[in-house]
């Protein structure tokens, strides 16, 4: 390297050997006019630094505190014409390699020194830097979801590099720039003030300098917007025309509405009020008018007006006439003869119809009576005699018909006058037992001239002269019974038509009509020791508790579920209709019953009510579910209903869908028989029923006539409120075994059909054919879906040969159930413990009524001002317990209860107060209370 030396002597420089003089020379000191700037060696390219001053009679540079060699300077000299003095202008070359190797505190530098006359002059210092950008963000910008009007902050922190990065900001890949709601400028941050829907986007933070430019991960910005209420719109018109109704009004969630992903409205969108609705005024007369004079027709007349009251919002109008005239004269008018010619012929009339009205009133007794006479062998008149027996009774069987296979002894010589007995539980298998399948022989299948003679001990104790029934039973279908007579499990009536009146229905589903079913009907004498009916494999039950009906005082107790066609109505109708009577039943308390339902309950989505039917036909609503009254209380469980009523009548549970999410239970079976008219053919048939017991009675009914099986377990179906359709296909059909009829492969039931069967079954068919008599074997799939919802498969694989045909059941049941039962024997806490239990929590203490906290502890907590007003609010509590637990008869889980409400009494009462301890326990059906306390 080139050593300088340099001196000052008498105005003298010294750079190596050269020496610089200006001795006697008079002028300024240099003055740079361009001094080096900072640079920034990109990838391997050298740089160029440059000086200018004036005057300058020399310019060298000074890197990293050592002189620069002369050589390696390259130098222009020029004068300048306005002042006649020496620019002098001094570039280098600065390469990475020399970057590189410096290893200072400090970065590489240079800077230059220029000399004139009268001395030096030092530039600035120039920083020399290899340039560079690192690929990774120190931090990537992040997604965000942002309210409307809400601020959006997104951060960015660009990569490390020389010189620092610049951010420049992209929306959706164009940039962004700075405005009154947006700052970029903010440390690299990207900040909105007010978000707008607008502002949504995929946003990038771009980062770059003189090497080269990054880009950071994207952050997807969304602007949502919450959903608000709407204006309520004008209350409805009340929805009775006449009395009590409810109106509504209703709001949407469009003010605004959701959007991108927003929440939801919250609150009811359906708001609902009390009305009145003012109702008809039907007219009625006035006062006739004084009579006329007579006039010269021979007449007297008078007139009345119809405005006492007069016909308003479309009451009837008065029946009658206005005008009211008579003969005046006394039969001395001169139109007298005329006038007793008319009424002579009108006399002739008259009593010619009289006469005629009295032959055929005559024709139609005579023919009444003969008829009576034909028909009395079939008539049936069975009396309950449960109550004392226990549920057993004594059967005479008198045969007159000989080699029955199905009698004892089918060998023997029957003797016509000899009556066998035999004492067992008067129980029949339920209407859809396994025998609907396998359509064996039965104890009951009908046999010419069987008589049966029921003697009834109930009557006969309360000082009645026996009365047997007998029926003379003729050749029909296996599991029919004579007129009169259903299945009956204690020998009450289950009869097949109802008395003196037809019901007419709640609800219709759309659909043709088709004829009236008759009802389903049971009863039962009923007493002071209370008693249950039941409709068996309906799931309709009635509890009448002990002490309902005054001592010394029974009636004859029924229940009917209708099975007529309905009318259309808005409402879905979500349970049976039932009826229970007799209309002038005078009971105590409350009656407990319980009706199966098909509704899939959610507050949000279902208005539940129960409807009554007035005398004049019409319904009325009692109450909904959801809220708390004193005339009736109502328990809604996941498959039926219990309900506390004081007043006989016909009851239904109907539904109003709020939502399009509201579900209703549909129960799905698939049955199959050969086809009659075709030895190769086979019929598929496919169920689709409201799912409630009573709904698939008639599928059962209906197939057992047809000879159907039951091919696969009955399924249950969700279907929503959601107005689309039911579609049914056929799939898997071995298509080198069997054929079907051509396009039939895919049904389809619409919404309103589903939706409003009501407890109609819908039914569709598949018609198969095998190619082959060979083919024995069918197996298929059929798919049952509703657009847009849930969908069921149900799986067929069966034997279309009569011989290799198994048995497929379809439900389990109990051996025995009774329709109806009496005493001790209709409940399951007896009597003493439930007299006990009454007397103990109806007692007030410190802490309030006791029955506060045996509803608490038996769940049954909701509407408790019902209970209030009872006379013994325990005991319709334990009636609604037993309504409840009708079937599991879980008695541990109410001593359960009574055993922890001991426990905390004995914690807040002192032991002279209670008593012994509290101890309710269940052991084999057997209650110890001998330890109960009172309190």
């Amino acid at each position: 390297m080139l050593r300088w030396l340099s001196s000052v002597y008498c105005g003298s420089v010294f750079y190596g050997n050269v020496r610089l003089s200006w001795h006697g020379t008079s002028g300024t000191l240099p003055h740079f006019l361009q001094e080096p700037d900072d640079a920034y060696i990109v990838k391997s390219n050298p740089i160029k630094l440059k000086c200018r001053a004036r005057p300058a009679l020399q310019i060298f540079f000074k890197c990293n505190g050592e002189w620069v060699h002369q050589s390696q300077h390259q130098s222009q000299e020029h004068t300048d014409e306005g002042t006649g003095l020496k620019i002098r202008e001094v570039m280098i070359n600065v390469s990475r390699q020399q970057v590189e190797d410096f290893h200072g505190p400090e970065d590489y530098w240079c800077l230059c020194v220029a000399w004139s006359h009268l001395g030096t002059s030092k530039s600035r210092k120039a920083t020399v830097r290899i340039a560079y950008l690192r690929k990774n963000f120190e931090q990537d910008p992040q997604g965000r979801e942002v309210p409307i009007k809400g601020m959006i902050v997104l951060h960015c922190r660009p990569p490390e590099g020389v010189p620092v990065a610049e951010v420049e900001w992209l929306k959706n890949e164009e940039p962004v720039g700075s405005d009154g709601n947006i700052d970029t400028r903010a440390d690299h941050n990207l900040i909105i003030q007010e978000a707008r829907l607008s502002d949504s986007g995929n946003y990038t933070c771009l980062a770059s300098n003189i090497v080269a430019k990054r880009r950071s991960l994207t952050a997807t910005v969304v602007i949502f917007v919450n959903g608000g209420w709407s204006l309520w719109t004008d209350w409805s018109a009340c929805n009775v025309p006449c009395g009590r109704g409810v109106q509504k009004r209703s709001r949407t969630c469009t003010n605004p509405a959701p959007l991108n992903g927003g929440a939801f409205c919250e609150g009811m969108s359906v708001q609902k009020s009390t009305c009145n609705a003012l109702c008809p005024v039907d007219g009625g007369w006035a006062e006739w008018t004084e009579w006329t004079v007579c006039s010269g027709e021979c007449e007297r007349q008078r007139n009345r007006e119809c405005t006492a009251p007069e016909p308003k919002r479309g009451g009837r109008l008065c029946d009658g006439a206005a005008l009211g005239t008579y003969n005046c004269t006394g039969g001395l008018c001169t139109h007298s003869e005329y006038s007793q010619g008319v009424s002579g012929s009108s006399d002739v009339a008259l009593y010619s119809g009289l006469a005629a009205g009295v032959v055929t009133v005559v024709v139609l007794i005579v023919a009444v009576t003969l008829y009576r006479r034909n028909q009395s062998e079939y008539g049936v008149d069975v009396i309950d005699s449960s109550a004392l027996t226990g549920g057993f009774q004594s059967f005479s069987f008198k045969t007159a018909r000989q080699g029955n296979p199905l009698l004892i002894s089918s060998s023997l010589q029957p003797d016509l006058t000899v009556s066998r007995t035999y004492t067992s539980p008067i129980c029949f298998q339920d209407s859809m037992d396994k025998e609907l399948i396998s359509q064996e022989p039965s104890l009951f299948d009908p046999l010419p001239d069987l008589k049966v003679k029921v003697h009834s001990s109930f009557m006969v104790s309360l000082g009645v002269s026996e009365r047997g029934a007998e029926y003379h039973a003729q050749k029909a279908h296996p599991q029919t019974f004579p007129r009169g007579l259903a299945p009956d499990y204690s020998g009450v009536r289950v009869e097949g038509t109802l008395r003196e009146r037809r019901e007419k229905s709640l609800l219709a589903p759309h659909a043709p009509p088709t004829p009236s079913r008759p009802p389903l009907r049971t009863s039962g004498v009923l007493g002071h020791a209370g008693g249950r009916l039941v409709v068996p494999n309906t799931g309709v039950s009635l509890l009448v508790p002990h002490g309902g009906i005054a001592e010394d005082t029974t009636w004859e107790m029924y229940m009917v579920i209708n099975q007529e066609d309905s009318k259309e109505s808005q409402e879905v109708l979500l349970s049976p209709e039932v009826t229970y009577g007799p209309p002038g039943l005078d009971l105590s308390c409350p009656v407990a019953m319980t009706i199966a339902h098909c509704a899939e309950f959610a507050t949000d989505n279902w208005n539940i009510r129960l409807k009554r039917q007035t005398q004049d036909n019409k319904w009325e609503e009692v109450m909904s579910v959801e809220e708390e009254s004193t005339s009736c209380y109502c328990l809604l469980e996941a498959q039926c209903c219990h309900l506390l009523l004081e007043s006989p009548g016909r009851y239904a549970l109907v539904g109003e869908p709020l939502s399009q999410e509201a579900v209703k239970r549909l129960r799905l079976a698939v049955f199959g028989s050969a086809d009659n008219t075709n030895p190769l053919g086979y019929s598929l048939r496919v169920y689709c029923v409201d799912n409630t017991p009573y709904a698939f009675q008639e599928v059962a009914s209906v197939e057992r006539v047809r000879g159907g099986r039951l091919l696969e377990e009955p399924k249950t179906l969700l279907f929503r409120g959601n107005s689309f359709s039911l579609q049914l296909s056929i799939q898997d059909i071995p298509q080198f075994l069997w054929s079907i009829k051509p396009f039939t492969t895919c049904q389809e039931f619409s919404f309103s059909q589903v939706w409003a069967s009501n407890q109609r079954p819908l039914q569709c068919a598949f018609s198969l054919e095998r190619y082959s008599p060979a083919s024995s074997q069918l197996s298929c799939k059929i798919s049952v879906r509703q657009v847009k919802g849930q969908e069921q498969i149900l799986q067929v694989y069966t034997s279309v040969v009569e011989s290799e045909k198994e048995v497929v059941p379809f439900f389990t049941q109990s051996n025995c159930t009774t329709t109806s039962l009496t005493g001790s024997r209709a409940f399951k806490i007896p009597l003493s413990i439930r007299q006990r239990i009454c007397a103990t929590f109806d007692t007030a203490n410190a802490k309030g009524k006791d029955w506060q906290l045996l509803a608490q502890k038996l769940h049954i907590d909701r509407n408790l001002c019902y209970f209030a007003r009872q006379e013994s609010p325990s005991a319709v509590i334990l009636s609604l317990w037993e309504a409840q637990h009708q079937d599991t008869g879980d008695l541990d889980s109410l001593a359960s209860a009574l055993e922890e409400i001991g426990k905390v009494h004995s914690s807040t009462h002192s032991t002279s107060k209670l008593g012994n301890a509290f101890s309710v326990v269940c052991w084999c059906g057997y209650w110890n209370v001998a330890n109960m306390p009172f309190y």
